[in-house]
C-alpha cells in the first residue's frame, strides 16, 4: 500500500473515531428497515386499516392510554434517580417531571436523544445552576437504566421463549438462548462488579459515579416497570385473533424497542414498525398496522405534542417572570435617583432665590 494512502486511511481513522461506527450502525439499521417496511406493507389495504382502526374497542383505547401514562410516570423515576446519582439533591420532583417528559418526548420524537433530549434538558435545569457536563452525566445514567432493564427483560426472554425473538432477529432458537444466558451472565458481572465498591469512570473532567449494587437493581426495576407498562399498552391494542401470550409480545416488544432506540431514527419511525410487522406475521396486516398507528399515536404523537405545549407555557412564564424582574430593578433603581433628583432641585432653587436681587 502507498505511504500517502496509509497516511490517509490513517488520518480518517484518526478524526472519524468509534463514534463513525455507530452512526454507521444506525443507518444500516434505518435502510434494512426501510426495506422491510416497504416489502411488507407493498400490498397493503388502507381501506382495511381504516376499519380496524373503527373497530377497535374504545375502552381498549383508554386502557393503553392509562399504561402509557404510567410508562412515563416511570421515566420521571429515571430522571429523579439519575439526578440524585449525580449528586444534584436541590431539583424538586416537579422539576424533575418537566424535564423528563419534555426530554423524553422531544428527544425521542426528533431523533438522537441523548443531543436533542439534552439540549431541552439544559433548557430546563439551567435555572437551577445544572451545566452542560452535569446534563451529560444525567443522559447517561438514564440510558444506562433503559439498557439494564431492557437487557433484562430481553435476556430473560431469550431464555423463557427464544423462538420469539427468532422471529426478529432470524437466528436459531438454540442460539438466542445462547445469548440470553450470556447477557444475564454479563449482567451479573456488571451488579457483582459496582456492588464491592463505589465504581467512578471516565477521565478527566468528565466523571460520573456509577449507582452501587443496590441501587443497580433499584435500576433494573425501574427500566423493567417501564417496559412493562408499555408492552402492556401494545399487548391491548394488539388484534384479539389469533391470541398471543404477554410474555412472547413483551419479548418481541423489547427487541423491537431495542431496535429502535439503537437506530436514533425520529420516533423510531420504521425500525420499530418493521420488527414488529416482521416478527408478528400470524396477525392480519391491516389489523396489526392499525394497532401499530394507534400505540405511535398514544405513546409518540399525544405526548410530543404536549410536551412541546409545555415547553413553550414554560418560556412564556420565564419570560414574564424575567419581566417582572427587570421592572423591580428598574423601579429599585428610580427609588434612589428619585430622591437625588429632588435634593438637587432643592439646592438648585435656594441657590436662585439667593442670587434673586431684592427689592430695599
Amino acid at each position: 500500500m502507498p505511504i500517502w494512502l496509509r497516511r490517509g486511511l490513517e488520518a480518517i481513522r484518526t478524526w472519524a473515531g468509534w463514534r463513525w461506527v455507530g452512526y454507521g450502525l444506525s443507518a444500516l439499521i434505518i435502510t434494512v428497515s426501510v426495506i422491510v417496511l416497504w416489502h411488507v406493507l407493498s400490498d397493503l389495504q388502507i381501506d382495511g386499516v381504516v376499519d380496524a382502526l373503527r373497530a377497535t374497542p374504545p375502552h381498549k383505547i383508554v386502557a393503553a392510554a392509562a399504561f402509557v401514562a404510567a410508562a412515563f410516570v416511570t421515566l420521571t423515576f429515571y430522571e429523579y434517580f439519575g439526578l440524585r446519582t449525580i449528586g444534584i439533591d436541590h431539583i424538586p420532583y416537579r422539576i424533575a417531571i418537566l424535564g423528563s417528559f419534555t426530554g423524553y418526548s422531544i428527544g425521542h420524537n426528533v431523533g438522537a436523544p441523548a443531543l436533542t433530549g439534552g439540549a431541552v434538558r439544559y433548557r430546563v435545569y439551567s435555572p437551577w445552576g445544572l451545566r452542560v457536563i452535569d446534563i451529560a452525566k444525567l443522559c447517561f445514567i438514564t440510558g444506562l437504566t433503559f439498557w439494564l432493564g431492557n437487557t433484562t427483560v430481553l435476556g430473560l426472554g431469550m431464555i423463557i421463549d427464544p423462538q420469539a425473538v427468532t422471529a426478529v432477529d432470524q437466528l436459531p432458537a438454540s442460539m438466542n438462548r445462547i445469548i440470553g444466558v450470556v447477557g444475564l451472565c454479563v449482567l451479573a458481572v456488571y451488579v457483582l462488579w459496582a456492588w464491592r465498591r463505589q465504581r467512578t469512570i471516565g477521565r478527566n473532567s468528565w466523571t460520573v459515579n456509577l449507582p452501587s449494587g443496590p441501587l443497580t437493581f433499584l435500576q433494573i426495576a425501574i427500566g423493567i416497570l417501564d417496559l412493562a407498562c408499555t408492552a402492556c399498552a401494545m399487548y391491548l391494542l394488539m388484534p384479539e385473533q389469533p391470541a398471543i401470550d404477554f410474555v412472547s409480545l413483551a419479548v418481541i416488544f423489547a427487541s423491537a424497542t431495542l431496535l429502535g432506540f439503537a437506530s436514533h431514527a425520529p420516533g423510531s419511525m420504521g425500525v420499530f414498525d418493521a420488527a414488529m410487522l416482521v416478527a408478528l406475521t400470524q396477525f392480519d396486516k391491516e389489523q396489526l398496522v392499525a394497532a401499530l398507528v394507534l400505540f405511535r399515536l398514544l405513546y409518540f404523537v399525544i405526548p410530543f405534542s404536549l410536551a412541546l405545549t409545555a415547553l413553550g407555557l414554560r418560556e412564556i412564564y420565564m419570560s414574564l417572570v424575567n419581566g417582572r424582574k427587570v421592572k423591580g430593578e428598574v423601579a429599585r433603581l428610580l427609588t434612589f435617583v428619585a430622591p437625588a433628583d429632588s435634593a438637587e432641585r432643592k439646592i438648585a432653587k435656594t441657590s436662585r432665590s439667593l442670587e434673586e436681587p431684592t427689592d430695599a
